[in-house]
């Protein structure tokens, strides 16, 4: 209480007012997270009006996979996760507290931050998003400057002025990577409220959606009648209502090891096989950026997320029954928002989408099935996403050419030395090589490659993002070359086949008698010398590719 005012040290003095922490992932350099900075001020303010009491209980870092793309600082990316879940642990340890609200919005920091909440399973939680921004330079013309830039006719002045055109305000970013993933996935398994996700800064109704969350944690704290904690809400029916968005929308590969540590942290076993049969029952009934053209508030606008929960529950896709931050039921999320007076008004989710080139029905889905598919053979298992892959090029049988770094592939793209079909085959990158950074850097010489009419594809033991485009890409091979996985014994010219129709990745050659090229990396500087026992302890990427549990 010491650093309190009088009034809040008379509130937390008697024990049936209730004290939220608040966990906020804020900091400057993140357009999504930036605007946090006026949240605890106003959290606060909401908690005093309620007779209640917020208090900032810890921060967690934040970093953006955007600014460290094909850098080292990329080396630390996914092991952040950890780490935010680690912070998000500490800052609840003072057990002081009655509930949560969780101010997270970009790729590690939300599921770092439910697997940390998930270790206080006993407190309720709402986590409180801070929108898009609005639409700037469209996500195809941004797309085009990069392939550009890649190819050399384009100058980095033009890439930096598209750059600055498409990510211009605070906000998250705009396509449908994983920091949009989230927060479909809060929204479908019930951890924020409805129609939440996608408000943009500055827009009257995201103040009022925050103070709203500032009630509901409260109706659900501890001591209350509706007492709801966060264990009780992310049970197994939470989990396959995550993957089955995952699956409609063509949501970001990196949930497939993201969903699997938040399930092992709610006492649930989840694997790749659950994402591919998941993915054979579900259609897929959005585009947006990068399956599509559309921005998410293109999304939004055509319907959001409450026309695809109200689809897919009406098509008997999701558990209708659970338990939600908003209360029973996912169908409370089958809504629409709108400001009304000081309060907050729903309506049923719109019978149709108003754009049908970025929303559809489950009766009339862009694709049958849902957006990945698991591959596996004599090299190992993958992960292959292909909501945005062409058909005609979701199979190649090609020649390996072999690299070790995305700065190997671009140097043999710039001497002119990849004009042949080909599997590229990045080793060495999973979470015990070098920490599993993303390689979205390599996805417009991959895209040129392919606009010029080679057949290429990409198979790597390192992940690609929430980004990933029309190019086939079997990632994540499990097991990774560091851990003796078969991907390290491939050679330039080895015929490699990825199938992804029939789920098949397979080498015609003999490994056995090989030795592996992927070695467990010794990488000093930008921080990467503090991360060596994380990498020794990584656990594969059908497992998540965590520290925590093992």
């Amino acid at each position: 209480m010491a650093a309190c005012s009088q009034a809040n040290k008379a509130r937390l003095g008697d024990p049936s007012v209730a004290n939220i922490a608040v966990v906020s992932a804020y900091n400057d350099i993140l357009s999504a997270h930036q605007p946090y900075e006026a949240y605890p001020a106003l959290i606060r303010q909401a908690a005093e009006e309620h007779g209640a009491v917020a208090q900032v209980a810890g921060g967690v870092p934040a970093m953006c996979d955007g600014v460290t793309q094909g850098r080292e600082g990329m080396e630390l990316s996914l092991f952040s996760r950890d780490v935010i879940a680690l912070s998000t642990a500490i800052a609840l340890s003072h057990n002081l507290f009655d509930g949560a609200l969780l101010l997270g919005i970009c790729d590690k920091i939300v599921p770092g931050l439910l697997v940390g909440a998930l270790s206080f399973g006993h407190l309720p939680a709402v986590f409180v998003p801070a929108g898009p921004m609005r639409s700037g330079l469209p996500n195809r013309d941004k797309a085009r400057v990069r392939e550009a830039y890649a190819s050399g006719t384009a100058s980095k002045a033009e890439l930096i002025a598209a750059e600055s055109g498409a990510y211009h305000s605070a906000g998250t970013c705009t396509f449908y990577g994983t920091a949009n993933s989230n927060q479909m996935l809060l929204e479908l398994m019930g951890l924020q409220l409805p129609g939440s996700s996608f408000v943009n800064p500055g827009d009257p109704l995201r103040e009022a959606m925050t103070r709203a969350a500032v009630k509901a944690v409260l109706n659900m704290a501890c001591g209350s009648e509706g007492y709801r904690p966060i264990g009780r809400l992310v049970d197994e029916r939470a989990i396959v209502n995550g993957i089955v968005g995952l699956l409609a929308t063509g949501g970001s590969t990196n949930h497939t090891m993201h969903l699997v540590s938040i399930a092992a942290a709610a006492g649930l076993a989840v694997d790749w096989n659950d994402f591919a049969d998941l993915s054979k029952a579900v259609p897929l009934i959005a585009r947006v950026y990068p399956n599509g053209q559309a921005d998410v508030n293109q999304f939004r606008d055509a319907g959001g997320l409450a026309f695809v929960i109200a689809e897919l529950l009406g098509a008997g896709l999701l558990h209708a029954e659970v338990e939600t931050v908003a209360g029973r039921g996912l169908g409370l999320y089958a809504r629409q928002v709108d400001p009304h007076g000081e309060g907050l008004r729903w309506s049923d989710a719109p019978p149709q989408s108003s754009d049908p080139q970025v929303l559809r029905s489950c009766a009339d889905p862009f694709r049958a099935e849902g957006g990945i598919r698991l591959v596996d053979g004599n090299i190992g298992r993958a992960i292959v996403k292909v909501s945005a892959v062409a058909p005609e090029h979701q199979a190649i049988r090609a020649k390996a050419r072999v690299f070790h770094s995305q700065a190997q592939f671009t140097e043999a793209f710039a001497a002119g030395g990849l004009n042949q079909d080909m599997v590229a085959v990045v080793v060495g990158q999973g979470p015990r090589a070098n920490g599993m950074p993303e390689l979205h850097r390599l996805s417009p010489y991959l895209g040129v490659l392919q606009k010029r009419g080679l057949r290429v594809a990409l198979l790597t033991d390192g992940r690609m993002s929430g980004a990933s485009g029309d190019v086939l890409a079997a990632i994540q091979v499990t097991p990774e070359a560091a851990a003796g996985g078969a991907i390290g014994r491939l050679r330039d010219g080895d015929p490699i086949l990825i199938d992804a129709p029939n789920g098949a990745l397979r080498v015609d050659a003999d490994l056995s008698k090989r030795s592996t090229n992927g070695r467990p990396t010794s990488a000093a500087g930008m921080g990467r010398e503090l991360f060596a026992s994380m990498r020794r302890q990584a656990g594969s990427a059908e497992s998540g590719a965590s520290i925590i549990g093992l």
